[in-house]
């Protein structure tokens, strides 16, 4: 990544896509949930643990196979978390 933006969710865009083609994986499916897992380490952070927040991301992303079973396990914590 070469330039900064003042927009963090471009910048988090553009950032996942080159770290997904990196990995191997398919660009538009690493930020297809973005703004989910946002709001869910957000909730994580306020009403749990602040390190642990990256940490649930991690977690989601080892159990899920896909985007729709990442948003499925999203929505269970969410649903933990309140």
């Amino acid at each position: 990544m070469t330039q900064t933006h003042e927009d963090p969710i471009q910048s988090a865009h553009e950032w996942l896509e080159e770290a997904a083609r990196h990995l191997h994986l398919d660009p538009k499916e690493a930020t297809a949930l973005i703004r989910e897992i946002l709001d869910l380490t957000k909730d994580v952070a306020h009403n749990r643990s602040r390190p642990a927040a990256p940490l649930t991301a991690f977690l989601v992303g080892l159990a899920s196979s896909d985007v729709d079973e990442a948003r499925s396990n999203i929505a269970a914590l969410k649903q933990v978390l309140q």
